[in-house]
Formats: C-alpha cells, structure tokens, sequence
C-alpha cells in the first residue's frame, strides 16, 4: 500500500529539518497544518483521503501564487519568490497536469459518457469532468475545454 499524503507529508517535514532546507519546511508545515485542520474539522470523519488532501494542496498552491502576484504589483519581489518558492514545493505533491490534448480527449470521453449535446448540459459535464481530473487540470482550464466541445 502507498503512504497516505499526509503520511508522506510528515516524512518530508523531517527531511526538511535534517536538510536546513528553510522554504519546504515553511511550507510542508502549512501543507500539514491544513491537512490536520481538515482532519479535525466540524464533520470531518479524522480522516483524510487523498482525494480531499489533493483539493487542499491545489488550494495552497494557487493562494501562493495568488499572494505572489499581489507581492510583485506592490514591488516586493523577495516576499513573491518566497510565495513562488513555497508554490513549488508543494506542487510537488501534486499528480502531473495533463497536456492540452490529453485534458480534451478526456473531456470528449465524458460528453460521451454523460451524453452531452448542448452548451445547456455543460452542468452536467463539469460535474463529472471535476471529480474525475481533479489535481489534473485547472477548473477554469476544464470549463474552458467543456465549453469549446460543447459549442463546436
């Protein structure tokens, strides 16, 4: 069996400390603080699955590179390559995004699946293309995709 997230989360951490290694251990300990306030939070079961970690880890992600982008507008260019910095390290974790082609040829297979024929049914094609690439492709980039397939 292969380690939980936060399993593997948590080994990176003493890594991190036995490395010196001052920007992943800044942001494994976020990553694991999200992961345990998830854990722990109102309705939570105490677990975790993979599946929710993931969302938490993409969420962190674009928060970075959100801030970084703020950083840099305000001409703090050392506080946005921490951001960047931190980004990077935790998209690590994260599974390899799909390539364009990649992304259209499993949203094709989802119209057929679901039976799409109209821009009107997209609804039902984002529901299904969202569980089923998550970690794998951007929504906005999804919804883009559905969009175009479904109006040609």
């Amino acid at each position: 069996m292969t380690m939980a997230l936060f399993d593997v989360i948590s080994e990176d951490i003493k890594k991190a400390m036995i490395a010196k290694d001052k920007v992943a251990l800044e942001a494994l300990r976020g990553v694991k603080k999200e992961f345990l306030e998830a854990k722990t939070a109102k309705g939570a079961s105490g677990d975790l699955t993979d599946e929710a970690a993931l969302k938490i880890l993409q969420k962190m992600v674009k928060q970075r590179k959100e801030s970084a982008q703020i950083f840099t507008e305000q001409n703090r260019p050392e506080l946005a390559e921490n951001e960047l910095a931190e980004a990077s390290v935790i998209e690590k974790y994260l599974p390899a995004k799909l390539s364009d082609a990649e992304l259209e040829a499993e949203i094709k297979a989802i119209i057929a699946e679901v039976g799409a024929k109209t821009a009107q049914e997209m609804g039902k094609v984002m529901g299904v293309a969202t569980k089923k690439l998550a970690g794998k492709a951007d929504g906005k980039d999804i919804s883009a995709k559905v969009k175009s397939l479904l109006n040609s």
